[in-house]
């Protein structure tokens, strides 16, 4: 049991997946509460890009850190802790900390939390990128929440937010196509 533990730890092709789908089931528990305390749509909507993207990236980052703690323990660890963990870091803590205040945004906070949501948007973004641009598809949410935040017109704000919808469900796709595929990340982007 504790091998298959590890095994499914280890695999890089669910985490993607498994990220996403606790993300949904947190927007769905969000939005579900936020129905009762009736904050307008637009709030409504940036909390859940936010908590979205937050979660995703969340669950990955703590995946990394994870398997890097696994593979340390394991003595497979190819690189450096000290370099390994804190790029994890960098990631998890923005990523749930964007979460956690997209979360509360039910309570009305939206202009107070502007600043805040467009410098972690911005950071994760550019973070993922200068990590490689095969981290693109998953920095375009934070572009996509940044220009939801600052947009001005309804018709703008519902295209942000239908591609928004659009490119997350490409990169859902793309990940069970990864998953399905039974490769390492390396080998699936040869491939790809």
């Amino acid at each position: 049991m504790e091998e298959r533990i590890t095994e499914l730890v280890l695999d890089e092709s669910k985490w993607l997946t498994a990220a996403m789908l606790s993300a949904l089931v947190a927007v769905g528990v969000i939005l579900g509460r936020r129905r009762r305390a009736s904050p307008s749509r637009r709030v409504v909507i940036f909390g859940a890009m936010n908590l979205f993207y937050g979660c995703t990236l969340g669950v990955m980052s703590c995946g990394h850190i994870l398997a890097v703690s696994v593979k340390l323990a394991q003595g497979t660890l190819q690189g450096s802790p000290w370099i390994l963990f804190p790029l994890g870091l960098a990631l998890a803590v923005p990523s749930w900390w964007l979460a956690i205040r997209a979360a509360r945004l039910a309570n009305g906070e939206e202009e107070r939390w502007r600043k805040g949501a467009a410098a972690l948007n911005a950071w994760l973004g550019i973070y993922l990128l200068a990590l490689g641009l095969h981290n693109g598809p998953l920095a375009v949410p934070a572009a996509l929440d940044i220009a939801y935040l600052f947009h001005s017109r309804r018709a703008v704000g519902w295209t942000i937010l239908t591609v928004t919808v659009v490119a997350n469900l490409a990169l859902f796709i793309g990940s069970l196509v990864f998953l399905a595929s039974g490769q390492t990340f390396e080998e699936f982007s040869r491939a790809y």
